[in-house]
């Protein structure tokens, strides 16, 4: 036979969430069976989820996983099913791919190649299995053989590579090509970022396919999964170097499928699939940050967000990210199953846009005698506008209290010439009880409004404006944040942006005849962004950043602005330690849980910055 019917079906798990998991896993098998599809592929670790981190370590968790392979193996009558699941063998976890055939299990193929750079951990938890080896092991009732197999399905040999296996230069790939694999099964669970879909597609399906001569299939996870990462659930289907069909990716649904129809003797005759989905990367963040806020809410089982609004860019891309949540998950869902989707009776679910945001978000603006006219204008303009509930109120009062108390222990005033950090500071920290009281009231998740520019340099109040349960953008750079809100205004139709675009961006802690702006205080932003690339994603020292971007600014300056970056860099890791778990959406993010770890305390570049002053 020369042609066969595959799919790829990508999965919304949740760690060890069986119930969920096992649902999504049959659901796939059974549309995959409608549509007379011969061999099913499933993402990497698609049993358990892939983010179990530590307790991938225990004993149970494989354990159980192999106890729900029998519940599986009745629903695969006349189809080939690949599962990903972990195995522990005498006390080692591995990470593998059960294929079942006609309600047998066939074997086990482990992963040769772990994943332990940037958002990635694997070796902490998993073994790499010895390419060539097979063994014999007992896994619940089964006896079966697992580690570097090769199977058959009508006639069509194929073998795995499973995610990190097609990034290393070991690539299994080579070896399945010497041993006439005709097909190459990728499943994966590949993070999402800004731009990475176009890589992963050259990289692992069209050289991959051409470099040995097969056809290839890659399936990724969906959404986002564990808290922190987003998956994009790719499927994507290569043959000889040509994309054959691509997924329609960030879906809200609990699962999706794709099948494509292969000829092994003539690719010409292959299936293909028109490609429609867009990469246009401000469209990007907005649907990847939509689906990570969709399934932060419902796994949370929370019952909305409340955020304190500004009336500055952070604050209002929180607030716009929710509404286009709700948009594009009721749009693809309809509203009686995105209410379900999140918890509510059905029954009670809204009809319009602006109802369902009116009961999910709730805003708050804080003033303070600092605050300006502007700036509340701002934030009730956007909430109304989108029909997010919003209230205002001043905290001076608080702010003031705590402030008295203070000057009474100290017998003497605070002054801004000599407590200014201080005096800003109170007054951002004022905001946060009366907020999470709101929140808790709400039983909601209170996000907090900061970015990744202000975590590289620890321009935030811990406890103020980092006070929250979730940072939607502490993952993206403010001049991004900037952008996107006038592409939003444009583009997304949100014309209450108008005003909040108009604005310089600015703590509004200081008095207002102070004029305090973030890139007075801080650096401009188009510096502090290039700095940090080339700082933090690239690794360069002082002195290789100065000469890697002297050419771009003033020499004076730039050197300026280079040591107050280190400096702050190195005095502010105790607070990227605490902020609020945050999305990964870019080539880095600087929470130390999931991408840069730094020391609390350090040299902090003293000796390095000493030498970039005499340069």
């Amino acid at each position: 036979m020369s042609k066969l019917k595959i799919a790829g079906a990508t999965l919304n798990q949740i760690p060890f969430d069986w119930k969920n998991n096992i649902s999504n896993i049959l659901a796939a098998v059974e549309q995959a069976r409608k549509q007379n599809v011969a061999l099913l592929c499933m993402p990497e670790l698609c049993l358990t989820g892939y983010g179990c981190e530590d307790v991938f370590l225990s004993d149970w968790l494989s354990e159980t996983a192999a106890s729900k392979i029998p519940e599986i193996l009745p629903f695969c009558k006349d189809i080939m099913v690949c599962i990903g699941l972990p195995l522990r063998i005498d006390g080692i976890t591995y990470n593998g791919v059960c294929v079942i055939k006609d309600e047998h299990v066939l074997g086990i193929t482990l992963k040769q190649n772990l994943a332990k750079e940037g958002v990635h951990y694997e070796p902490r938890w998993f073994t790499p299995w010895p390419c060539g080896k097979v063994i014999r092991v007992k896994m619940g009732s089964f006896e079966l053989e697992v580690g570097d197999l090769i199977y058959e399905c009508r006639g069509i040999r194929f073998g795995f590579e499973i995610c990190e296996d097609a990034w290393s230069k070991n690539r299994p790939g080579h070896r399945l090509q010497e041993r006439n694999v005709q097909l190459i099964l990728n499943p994966s669970a590949s993070h999402f970022a800004l731009g990475k879909s176009p890589l992963r597609e050259k990289e692992v399906v069209i050289d991959g396919s051409a470099n040995f001569d097969c056809a290839y299939l890659f399936v990724n996870h969906l959404g986002n999964e564990a808290g922190r990462m987003i998956y994009d659930g790719d499927i994507v289907f290569g043959q000889k170097g040509e994309v054959l069909a691509l997924n329609t990716r960030l879906s809200f649904q609990p699962f999706k499928l794709l099948a494509c129809t292969i000829d092994f003797n003539d690719s010409t005759q292959s299936e293909r699939i028109p490609i429609r989905d867009g990469r246009e990367r401000n469209e990007e963040f907005g649907r990847a940050a939509a689906l990570a806020l969709f399934d932060y809410l419902r796994k949370s089982k929370a019952k909305g967000f409340v955020l304190s609004l500004s009336g500055g860019a952070d604050s209002a891309c929180c607030a716009v990210l929710v509404a286009e949540m709700v948009r594009r998950a009721s749009t693809e869902l309809g509203w009686d199953k995105f209410w379900a989707a999140i918890g509510f009776d059905p029954a009670a679910a809204p009809k319009t846009l602006m109802e369902a945001i009116g009961k999910l978000l709730i805003c708050a603006y804080q003033g303070t005698k600092n605050s300006s006219g502007a700036t509340l204008e701002a934030a009730q303009q956007l909430a109304n506008s989108i029909g997010a509930g919003f209230h205002h109120w001043s905290i001076e009062e608080e702010s003031t209290t705590y402030r008295t108390k203070i000057e009474n222990v100290l017998q003497r005033p605070l002054t801004w010439e000599t407590d200014d950090i201080a005096l800003q500071n109170i007054q951002a920290r004022s905001r946060s009880p009366i907020i999470w009281l709101l929140a808790n009231v709400r039983q909601s998740i209170l996000l907090t409004t900061s970015n990744r520019s202000e975590g590289d340099v620890g321009y935030a109040t811990m406890d103020g404006d980092t006070s929250g349960s979730l940072a939607p953008i502490a993952g993206i750079d403010k001049p991004f944040i900037l952008q996107w809100l006038r592409w939003a205004e444009q583009h997304l139709s949100y014309a209450g942006l108008f005003s909040v675009n108009r604005l310089q961006p600015t703590a509004e802690l200081r008095p207002l005849e102070r004029a305090q702006t973030d890139e007075k205080d801080l650096m401009p932003y188009e510096v502090l962004l290039a700095i940090e690339k080339s700082a933090i994603l690239e690794r360069k020292s002082p002195i290789q950043v100065f000469h890697h971007l002297s050419s771009r600014f003033d020499h004076a300056a730039l050197k300026g602005w280079i040591k107050k970056f280190f400096r702050l860099w190195s005095a502010n890791q105790w607070k990227r330690e605490r902020l609020a778990p945050s999305f990964h959406f870019d080539d880095l993010n600087v929470d130390p849980r999931s991408w840069c770890r730094f020391p609390i305390l350090s040299g902090n570049f003293g000796e390095e910055l000493e030498a970039l002053d005499k340069i």
